[in-house]
């Protein structure tokens, strides 16, 4: 029932642009939604909306739509999360495993197959990248402090002015703690985006704040 009053308003939609300018009928045409709403499981009106301010460009329309899950992930970041699942991943050479707590708001939520998916997925990524920190603000100073000391021997042997070394260091600190923290890694199956870009698209489509309780991971 719910498919057909979305059938039905999709047409009204259609109905209503055709009579406000007809020569723009196709931009949103009903390949093109149909197309992003398989792509990314939103509701037809955001789809609309989106195609429109990318003038009828699919890619452009799922990376605003994209944009608008962020700032809807950040809106429900604050809400609690009491429920989730427990998924682990298991290499095929059983040499390494690993196991991720997901956690989201409700019960309905936890037991939704997509959720679960999001889990294993999670967990098949902490695999095969190896991160150590969950996120780049958990990355130990000492360990920062560390590192530095080789970059800094590093640029002194490859004699960089010494002007430049700071913004150097810095940069390196950044890609370090990104590469060793699971939310700022690129995924695993899609390096176009983050782990924690990939939660935030399931928060604006389950509409649940969904994050990472823990994980752990294991290998011979």
């Amino acid at each position: 029932m719910a498919k057909n009053y979305e059938v039905l308003y999709f047409f009204s939609l259609v109905f209503q642009k055709k009579r406000a300018n007809p020569k723009n009928i196709n931009i949103m045409s009903l390949e093109k939604i149909k197309s992003l709403r398989e792509r990314t499981g939103l509701g037809i009106a955001d789809i609309k909306k989106a195609l429109e301010e990318a003038e009828g460009n699919e890619e452009k329309a799922i990376e605003i739509l994209r944009k608008k899950g962020l700032k809807k992930a950040l809106k429900k970041s604050e809400k609690n999360t009491q429920e989730g699942t427990i998924a682990s991943y298991i290499h095929s050479n059983n040499q390494v495993g690993a196991i991720v707590k997901l956690l989201c708001e409700t019960d309905f939520v936890a037991r939704n197959e997509e959720f679960k998916t999001l889990a294993s997925d999670i967990a098949m990524h902490i695999v095969a990248m190896n991160p150590r920190y969950l996120r780049v603000e958990d990355v130990p100073e000492k360990i920062i402090e560390a590192e530095k000391e080789i970059w800094l021997d590093q640029l002194k042997a490859e004699k960089k002015p010494a002007e430049i070394i700071p913004k150097i260091i810095f940069g390196k600190e950044l890609k370090f703690k990104q590469e060793i923290s699971l939310l700022s890694q690129s995924f695993v199956k899609n390096p176009e985006q983050t782990v924690e870009n990939l939660i935030a698209e399931k928060i604006a489509k389950m509409g649940e704040n969904i994050r990472v309780g823990s994980f752990w991971r294991t290998e011979l």
